[in-house]
């Protein structure tokens, strides 16, 4: 059984060593209180990185481009060191999870696959790094192989569970969920670790725990050890702010994980969403351009071009979503899944009848409350309302697992029901969808309002 490893400071040691006889050349040593030992270096980027990528916490994008220099360099010289290939793999995955450059992502493989080949047993890391790559990748099914693989070989090892938290969220396995959040809180070692408190954070989330999920980011914002780690909680604090409809606390959040860390991408984002439903939506178009700058992630594309959609600017909407379908396709020759991302643009800005089509084969390899939330609407916008409406259902409903106050979920819930002439239930999850979060969307929002007003009449 492999138990964590827990790195250790050591200290400079205060000088203790007392003068004797009269001063030398006149000359006087200054000792260090014995109550006062020297101040202990602060870690370079590369160190700094390290410790982020082995303990499973974010790291800066300067500091990784230093430790992937070192890796690279050392295996060069060390092709055998199974532990040098998982370091330098989780860290081209945290590289390309910061950049949302996928290219990042095949080096990756090779580096994880290298270090299972060359230390195939007692190698959790390195089995772990496959299991994030593969999250990254929305590959779920291989992310539980591996994660379970890699708590096979170290379950005291606190960062075996956290991939496998985000896997089972993709299959959708609540109970599973669960279960895993308990045994990893169970451990001694884990418990007080602010990636743990984040991860915790997300669960409670997606049961609905707003209070809770906010609280466990709130400590482990507190007991950050990096200002990149203080960053990524920070900004899923304000996350949470704006899934609950307060945007001037969201946009608080994001600001200061951007003075944290400047180049986390998804808080400029975050400012984008935040901004535009305060009204600045000059501001709010600049920080989404500066997000896809930085990051160019194929979500922020739609959403800016949602955004330009509803500021009636026509073309430059239809030119962000051409950078979506772009960003997908280099993307998928990367290994990254994004049929749930262009089934969803697809329904509302494309063809319903394909989105019908990935996502159904997207709900058949991986059934996540996201994607059958994507697939009832994708059915409504294809005339099948019916249909869709079971779908919207269990998306919504907490016998099948759909406990997580999503405000885009129940709006699409209630314009299915709208559609189907169930005036009532209608009116009561549109309205419930504005309750939650009243700005969910630059399009979405004003729709709900609308049919709100319409449904009132009758």
């Amino acid at each position: 059984m492999e138990m964590e490893r827990v790195p250790v400071r050591v200290l400079p040691r205060p000088l203790t060593a007392a003068l004797a006889g009269c001063a030398v050349l006149g000359g006087a040593l200054m000792l260090f209180p014995p109550d006062h030992p020297a101040p202990a270096p602060s870690p370079g980027p590369g160190a700094r990185a390290e410790l982020a990528v082995t303990a499973g916490a974010p790291a800066a994008l300067p500091d990784l481009a230093v430790f992937i220099g070192d890796r690279e360099a050392f295996v060069r010289t060390h092709p055998r060191d199974g532990q040098a290939w998982a370091q330098l793999g989780s860290a081209y995955v945290e590289r390309g999870r910061r950049t949302a450059d996928a290219a990042d992502f095949p080096k990756a493989e090779r580096a994880l696959r290298t270090s299972v080949k060359v230390r195939p047993a007692h190698n959790a890391e390195g089995l772990g790094g496959l299991a994030a790559l593969a999250n990254a990748r929305r590959d779920f099914p291989a992310a539980r192989k591996w994660g379970e693989a890699a708590l096979r070989q170290a379950p005291n090892r606190w960062t075996s569970y956290p991939p496998l938290l985000d896997a089972y969220t993709g299959l959708g396995d609540y109970k599973a969920v669960r279960r895993t959040l308990e045994r990893l809180q169970g451990l001694r070692s884990g418990a007080a670790v602010p990636a743990v408190m984040a991860r915790a954070a997300g669960v409670y989330r997606d049961q609905g725990r707003r209070e809770d999920a906010q609280a466990a980011l709130t400590d482990a914002a507190a007991r950050a050890t990096t200002p990149a780690e203080e960053a990524e909680w920070l900004h899923q604090a304000g996350e949470l702010a704006w899934e609950r409809g307060e945007p001037a606390d969201a946009l608080r959040h994001f600001g200061a994980a951007l003075r944290l860390d400047p180049g986390l991408g998804a808080a400029r984002a975050g400012e984008g969403r935040a901004l535009a439903a305060l009204g600045r939506t000059r501001e709010a178009v600049d920080a989404y351009r500066a997000a896809l700058a930085g990051q160019p992630s194929p979500q922020y594309a739609l959403e800016l071009g949602e955004l330009y959609e509803s500021l009636g600017r026509s073309a430059d909407a239809r030119a962000q979503y051409a950078v979506l379908r772009a960003r997908v396709a280099k993307e998928r020759a990367g290994g990254v899944d994004g049929e749930l991302l262009l089934g969803r643009f697809e329904a509302d800005h494309g063809d319903a009848g394909s989105a019908v089509r990935r996502l159904r084969a997207e709900w058949a390899r991986q059934p996540g409350l996201d994607v059958a939330d994507a697939l009832g609407w994708a059915l409504h916008r294809a005339g099948r309302g019916e249909e869709g409406l079971g779908w919207a259902k269990r998306a919504t409903d907490k016998e099948h697992g759909g406990e997580v106050r999503s405000a885009p979920y129940v709006y699409h819930r209630g314009m299915i029901e709208r559609e189907l002439g169930l005036t009532g239930p209608a009116r009561r999850h549109l309205e419930e969808a504005l309750r939650i979060n009243p700005y969910f969307s630059p399009v979405g929002a004003p729709a709900a309002k609308e049919a709100v007003r319409e449904l009132g009449t009758l």
